[in-house]
């Protein structure tokens, strides 16, 4: 039987959290407290997440996993973290490059956003010659 889910509640899941002080940031899943809550931890050194209880509706799980025993040392984690390339693999996800995306926008000046606009109607002409282009070629055959 296949499985529904691929997304688990469990001991080294990589989250995002998506509310509070840290949000934006990923954290590791240490241990989980009850039902409702977990013990996470950045690690702070690298993400800037303390270890902390937070609350299953406070962060987002991706899919990104890496071996930990239960209630890990930090600088166990720190290890395991960096040698997992978690931070690498959360820039490649293409969750990661919306927020980025997000972020880059909401930062942007009007000078930005007027070149950005001048950029897209440039880009917008090119796109429409050549369509122009292969409509006329495939008339004249």
């Amino acid at each position: 039987v296949m499985s529904l889910f691929t997304r688990f509640v469990e001991i080294g899941r990589v989250v995002l959290v998506n509310y509070g002080p840290y949000e934006g940031k990923i954290a590791v899943i240490i241990d989980v407290i009850d039902q409702n809550t977990a013990l996470v931890s950045g690690p702070q050194k690298i993400t800037g997440v303390p270890r902390h209880a937070l609350s299953f509706k406070r962060m987002s799980l991706t899919d990104i996993k890496i071996n930990i025993e239960r209630s890990v040392r930090q600088k166990a984690l720190i290890k395991a973290f960096t040698e997992g390339q978690v931070l690498e693999k959360w820039e490649k996800t293409s969750w990661a490059k919306k927020r980025a995306a997000r972020v880059k926008r909401a930062n942007m000046n009007d000078f930005d956003r007027f070149k950005a606009m001048l950029a897209k109607k440039r880009k917008s002409h090119i796109v429409q010659d050549a369509q122009r282009k292969l409509i006329k070629a495939s008339r004249t055959k």
